[in-house]
């Protein structure tokens, strides 16, 4: 642990994103708290009324306040992010922990399971999901969900190969600890390293995914607050209200990028070999 913090606080640009992630979350925590008003209330007297003292970031069409509702829609996006990338992750692990120890019939179907699922584009089936279901928040996150644990899986398998053939998963065999205490006591803490990268890194991807359905109208709907949503009622008033396009935008920015950053961060931290070839470059 102490070697992953100092090699983690080395790299700036993860210790930047993960500042950002963290203050987004309090944020997003404490939005009831924070918010200045209502996000659903509307006010006719101020419908687009631009950034101002009162409004910091403006109104929409409805007169509601684009600051609150920023910060409520950072909750639903942060949740819909952590919820579906840990439904992703808990089908992958089993799966793939599956295929990558026992092998053989186990691993080819699973595998071509796996194969058949990233055959179709994910963005497109979830649309086809989508149209026969009735979306919601818990719709989006399950959805998401389910269509995101392959690479979770191919990424354990791959673990699990390697794991098993190591010299602790042999002599636990050998003295007869089942497959279920080798695989969850030995081989899967071993194999958490890159899980835990793939989980910081599929977070920004499923925001994304969940800001692109609110866009298309498909995703959390109104009048609960998205950056999705957002965006998608500021498109009509782009050149009257250019903040419901700018500040909603900015802030998925920021929150993928800073995601991404932190993500690499723990990658090369966890990573010896990369500490290593960056001690020899120095």
């Amino acid at each position: 642990m102490q070697a992953f913090w100092r090699a983690f606080t080395r790299n700036r640009l993860a210790v930047i994103g993960g500042v950002v992630v963290l203050c987004l979350a309090v944020l997003a925590v404490l939005a009831p708290v924070i918010a200045p008003s209502d996000p659903n209330r509307p006010d006719v007297r101020k419908i687009l009324a631009p950034p101002s003292g009162q409004h910091p970031l403006g109104t929409d069409q409805l007169g509601r306040d684009v600051f609150s509702r920023m910060l409520y829609g950072a909750r639903v996006s942060l949740a819909v992010g952590f919820v579906s990338v840990g439904i992703a992750t808990a089908i992958g692990l089993m799966l793939g922990a599956a295929a990558g120890y026992h092998g053989g019939v186990v691993d080819a179907a699973i595998m071509r399971m796996v194969d058949l699922m990233l055959v179709f584009p994910r963005f497109f089936l979830l649309l086809a999901v989508l149209a026969f279901l009735k979306p919601s928040i818990w719709t989006i996150m399950a959805v998401i969900g389910l269509t995101g644990w392959m690479g979770v899986a191919r990424l354990v398998r791959a673990e699990f190969l390697a794991l098993k053939e190591r010299e602790f998963v042999i002599w636990s065999q050998s003295i007869g600890a089942s497959a279920y205490r080798i695989i969850w006591r030995h081989i899967l803490p071993n194999a958490m390293g890159p899980v835990l990268v793939a989980m910081t890194l599929g977070i920004p991807a499923a925001i994304l995914t969940e800001s692109g359905l609110s866009f298309l109208g498909l995703g959390v709907q109104p009048p609960h607050a998205t950056w999705g949503n957002i965006l998608n009622e500021g498109k009509d008033s782009i050149e009257l209200a250019w903040w419901l396009s700018v500040y909603p935008g900015t802030a998925i920015l920021l929150t993928v990028l800073s995601y991404n950053l932190l993500g690499e961060g723990i990658r090369d931290a966890l990573d010896p070999r990369l500490r290593q070839s960056r001690g020899r470059v120095r």
